[in-house]
């Protein structure tokens, strides 16, 4: 029997995918969402409009498990809710109680060893390694799966309509290497400014890429553009110019392991982002 998975946040470009995955494998799918008239990138028309939508909000754990209930859900799909106060406790108890067997949660690369031992400081891991907390205390250590992904590549469609009109696109630390996750899977390491350029190339433009002088800007930039929290933005902020003065943030053991995970657990070569700027160039036109 096909499994019913519930998945949260398809309207993102993870999301979506995750959803275009389980449904080639067969799974029975709903779509959990604050806004059940939201389009869903990706997907083909036929499919957006016949997979079933039930609302459902990640900081309301009565609506959750309405959603799993309604659904008959037994796995999940679901991301870090920022600024949650329980850290999400009450929405993966909900999943819980309501019958789901299996979690699979979107995390953050950012997190490094033992999850108890980020500290607050750092924002960015330290809210994502909180979430696997609970879902360990909750779920145990089979019931969940967290996939710690690095930098995605669709973020850097916050630059498309610069790009698409060739004027200057101003970015934190554009010289900053990062290790570009496209959609589905992991792209080369490469500069941001490299990636900016190839995007225009790609649309027949030439493109100037300049630093905010005021790392403020950096951060105000990431808030609007990324609807990251303040504290969030300021925590990536933070490690593109680190990543910038030269820290290297891909322990080679750890990279080739991540990247060949692509392959193991998804079937294909990784995407490198030139390929994914290529395949998604009519996002900047």
């Amino acid at each position: 029997m096909a499994p019913n998975v519930l998945i949260f946040g398809a309207t993102g470009g993870v999301g979506s995918f995750t959803t275009l995955a389980a449904h080639a494998l067969g799974a029975n799918i709903t779509l959990a969402m604050r806004d059940t008239s939201k389009p869903i990138p990706n997907l083909p028309s036929s499919l957006s409009t016949s997979l079933p939508r039930v609302h459902a909000d990640l900081t309301d754990p009565t609506s959750i498990h309405t959603a799993v209930t309604t659904s008959h859900a037994t796995a999940a799909f679901i991301y870090c809710a920022f600024g949650a106060p329980d850290h999400m406790r009450g929405a993966i108890t909900a999943l819980k109680a309501a019958g789901v067997e299996l979690v699979v949660f979107l995390s953050s690369s950012s997190i490094k060893g033992d999850v108890r031992a980020v500290p607050p400081s750092d924002f960015i891991p330290w809210q994502h390694a909180q979430v696997e907390i609970v879902l360990e205390e909750v779920f145990g250590p089979a019931g969940y799966v967290a996939v710690r992904p690095g930098y995605f590549a669709s973020n850097l469609l916050v630059h498309a309509k610069r790009v698409a009109k060739g004027e200057v696109v101003t970015m934190p630390y554009p010289e900053a290497e990062f290790d570009y996750v496209v959609p589905g899977d992991i792209g080369r390491l490469v500069a941001q400014r490299e990636v900016v350029r190839a995007m225009g190339k790609a649309v027949g433009k030439e493109v100037t890429i300049e630093g905010f002088t005021e790392e403020e800007d950096a951060v105000k930039f990431v808030v609007e553009n990324l609807g990251l929290p303040e504290l969030a933005a300021k925590q990536l902020v933070k490690g593109f110019r680190a990543v910038a003065e030269g820290l290297d943030v891909f322990e080679k053991t750890e990279y080739e392991e991540a990247v060949a995970n692509i392959e193991k657990y998804g079937g294909k070569k990784a995407t490198t982002v030139y390929e994914w700027v290529e395949e998604n160039k009519d996002k900047f036109v």
